[in-house]
């Protein structure tokens, strides 16, 4: 109780709270092996207070629920034992009596409703929020390995269905299972106060209900599991559908992509129709089962009245109170598809949330004050799962301020050792160094603000020119703003588009072209003024004339800062100060442009092939 005191206290006013512990071991195996949750019990510790609160609150609200019955009863009993006779004032007073009581208590219905609902609607709410927003920081922690072989598809179901089934899994809990249960157990005690025997009846019939919601339970949890997961996997066809639109039109593809997709509706559409027969049929034998326990009550209760061990009006408060208590059991049971539903949502995102391929910058410090010495020492990487070394044996000793070329065919480790100087990956043996301070050590979200990267291929979001170029920076001048757009060559389409900078370029950039993406992209590096600046193969998608301008921009951007150039056109990194030749993993050769071709040995031969192949590219387009 203390450790939730603990995360508790971390929570300000307007802040959302930490609530990523609520997943740590989410479930736990119980006795005959089955998987336990703890969610749901460490969510109702942490929200104690509130929701006894909500409790004691409801006590008043629900006081027309029992009252209404039992002063129901009490006035058609005195009815009753005076028919016949004249109206004295003592009758008066009693009816009077029971009628004020019961209206006091309907008009108090009114203020504690609202009351709990407010107590209840904010602990709703920011356990809801407190919960989405574990899960984006868990997605933003994760590996960038694992975020390769993750779906986008199924995290977006499990962050909007699975979060929404778990917001109707806790308000169920909240406000229907512990007020159905107090309900129930209020309605039994006056039962019990009243007429034991009729009492023992409740206790003993009610209990079919359970014995129903326990025959059905597994069946209700296992339909609604192939749901959500055959909703998961259409929800990852739908994106994979988007993604892949430009290519299915391009090839004619429409048919076969609907009949993809198709498939996969089909089979939620099964799974939907299984779920809904599966509850179907449980309602049927819940409705047949309480009807019947129903009328079984009002006989019992009549010949009570009849053998004179409980009066008319008593009848009416007892068949009253079966049914109510009937009720709440069938809210309860009726809750269960809710509970199955929420349980299975809590599984789903506890899958991603108790994912261990994540980056952790924990108790590693914030301030990180980058020079540019980059240092590998004897480096090895092999991916997760494979054997195969992707890097072996490199070593190398960069000065802040140098321009280093990686160059090698494709395969050979290039994208390898820049995603290692990112931190994206960490070597599986030997060591890097960050100015003398292995990469393992730092924290390396921090590092990161001291670094640009422009990758081969652009990464645009919906917005304008200038919001992607100054993505995440919260200062800047109109002056640095300028110098990028000037360095990165955008004046050149800028002037064309109709609002400039401001001009919206739709979903991933597509209203420009390849290069004009590239080149916001380069802006976008280089508006940060980072210590270190990566380029892998950032001019990949420019025309000559567009990279003539760029490798200008580079070239002036560079001095005073660590920059790694991975680049497929080998004339273009010629004025780098070493270049690094990479094959098989293995580092080959290093040396000055002058020197390698004076060497002619492996940048050699690729310099020639590449001359090559420029020649026969012109060729063909001539």
């Amino acid at each position: 109780m203390n450790a939730i005191k603990d995360k508790t206290n971390l929570k300000t006013k307007n802040m959302i709270p930490d609530y990523d512990w609520l997943f740590d071991e989410a479930s736990s195996q119980g006795k005959k092996g089955k998987s336990k949750s703890k969610f749901m019990g460490k969510l109702v510790r942490l929200n104690l207070k509130s929701i006894l609160l909500s409790l004691f609150i409801y006590l008043f609200q629900s006081s027309p629920i029992y009252m209404t019955p039992l002063l129901t009863a009490n006035i058609i009993n005195i009815a009753t034992n005076n028919a016949g006779q004249a109206f004295t004032p003592e009758v008066w007073g009693q009816i009077g009596l029971n009628a004020g009581i019961m209206l006091f208590c309907i008009i108090l219905n009114v203020p504690t409703t609202v009351l709990r609902w407010k107590v209840a609607s904010k602990m709703l709410r920011r356990t809801s929020a407190g919960i989405r927003s574990a899960l984006v920081r868990k997605l933003q922690s994760l590996s960038i390995t694992y975020h390769k072989d993750m779906q986008t598809g199924k995290v977006q179901a499990k962050f909007l269905k699975d979060m929404e089934t778990i917001d109707a899994f806790f308000s169920a809990t909240i406000n229907n299972v512990l007020l159905t249960l107090i309900s129930a157990v209020i309605s039994t005690i006056i039962a019990i106060v009243k007429e034991p025997i009729v009492a023992t009846f409740f206790i003993v019939v009610v209990p079919i209900n359970v014995l129903l919601s326990a025959t059905f339970r597994k069946k209700i949890r296992g339909v609604y599991r192939k749901y959500r997961i055959d909703t998961e996997t259409m929800s990852a066809r739908m994106t994979r559908m988007l993604e892949m639109f430009q290519v299915t039109k391009s090839h004619g593809l429409e048919k076969t992509e609907i009949g993809m997709v198709n498939s996969t509706i089909e089979k939620v559409e099964g799974s939907g129709i299984n779920v809904d027969n599966t509850l179907a049929r449980f309602g049927a034998w819940s409705f047949v089962v309480n009807n019947s326990l129903s009328a079984v009550c009002l006989i019992f209760c009549a010949i009570l009245a009849i053998v004179g061990r409980i009066g008319i009006g008593d009848i009416v408060l007892y068949q009253t109170m079966f049914v109510q208590i009937s009720g709440f059991v069938t809210s309860l049971v009726n809750s269960m598809p809710t509970i199955s539903s929420g349980r299975e949502a809590v599984e789903s995102i506890s899958e991603l949330m108790k994912v261990t391929d994540v980056e952790y910058n924990m108790d590693k410090g914030v301030a990180m004050q980058v020079s540019g010495n980059v240092r590998f020492e004897k480096v090895y990487y092999k991916y997760p799962n494979t054997s195969q070394q992707v890097v072996k044996n490199f070593s190398l000793d960069v000065k802040a301020g140098e321009c280093i070329a990686i160059v090698g065919p494709s395969g050979s480790g290039k994208s390898t050792l820049i995603n290692m100087i990112i931190g994206f990956l960490l070597p599986s043996e030997g060591k890097l160094y960050i100015d003398d301070k292995s990469i393992e050590e730092i924290n390396l979200s921090a590092y990161r603000h001291n670094i640009s990267v422009v990758p081969q291929n652009s990464i645009l979001f919906v917005g304008t020119i200038k919001e992607n170029i100054t993505y995440g920076l919260d200062r800047y001048t109109q002056e640095q703003l300028d110098q990028v757009v000037e360095m990165a060559n955008l004046n050149e389409f800028l002037k064309d588009l109709p609002n400039g900078i401001d001009t919206d370029i739709g979903e991933h950039g597509d209203k420009l072209s390849g290069g004009q993406r590239q080149r916001i992209t380069i802006a976008r590096a280089l508006i940060r003024n980072p210590k270190i600046l990566i380029l892998d193969e950032a001019t990949s998608a420019l025309d000559n004339i567009s990279e003539l301008h760029v490798q200008k921009a580079i070239s002036a951007s560079i001095s005073g800062r660590t920059t790694f150039i991975v680049a497929h056109r080998l004339s273009t990194i010629r004025d780098a100060d070493r270049l690094v030749v990479m094959d098989g993993g293995e580092c080959v050769e290093v040396g000055t442009y002058e020197e390698l071709m004076a060497l002619k040995g492996k940048f050699y031969q690729l310099k020639q092939l590449s001359e090559i192949k420029e020649k026969e590219a012109e060729k063909a387009l001539s």
